[in-house]
């Protein structure tokens, strides 16, 4: 009995196996402004378990479905009931596989939303916003004044 391998990049993964895409609202900094976008990405078991716990997130929704429904080949494709205008999040595909392998380990995780289901009880807030661009400047400010006698020998 021979596999079909469905994807090069992924040969221990397979157009049917489990994966749960998310709805995120994300801010990008331009001109010193910050304009909200809407992420479509991968969601791993362990995020999904937190986010039914009821912990605060940026995901407005949670599709249940497999791989060859958001990928085909090596290019993704937008879940059914997704906005047009959301953008596929930075390194969608090696993520999309990484986040299938976690189903793969975590069985339970699956029937938390079976495959075809939206799942929108999330806690969803934008209050901690979530800058997609955002850089960190390090300033001499940041440094962390040492005591005096930390590099003198005694």
């Amino acid at each position: 009995m021979t596999t079909t391998i469905s994807y090069p990049n992924a040969p221990d993964l397979a157009a049917d196996d489990y994966i749960v895409i998310g709805l995120a609202t994300c801010f990008v900094k331009e001109d010193g402004e910050v304009h909200q976008i809407e992420v479509v990405e991968p969601i791993p078991s362990a995020a999904l378990e937190a986010l039914f716990k009821g912990i605060p997130t940026s995901y407005k929704l949670a599709y249940a479905t497999t791989l060859g429904s958001v990928l085909a080949g090596e290019t993704p494709l937008l879940p059914p009931d997704f906005p047009t205008s959301a953008q596929f999040g930075d390194e969608f595909v090696p993520r999309v596989f990484a986040a299938a392998r976690t189903y793969k380990r975590r069985e339970v995780a699956k029937s938390l939303i079976s495959v075809g289901t939206t799942y929108t009880e999330l806690a969803y807030s934008v209050e901690r916003k979530r800058v997609l661009n955002a850089t960190r400047v390090v300033t001499k400010e940041d440094n962390i004044k040492q005591h005096s006698h930390t590099h003198k020998v005694l």
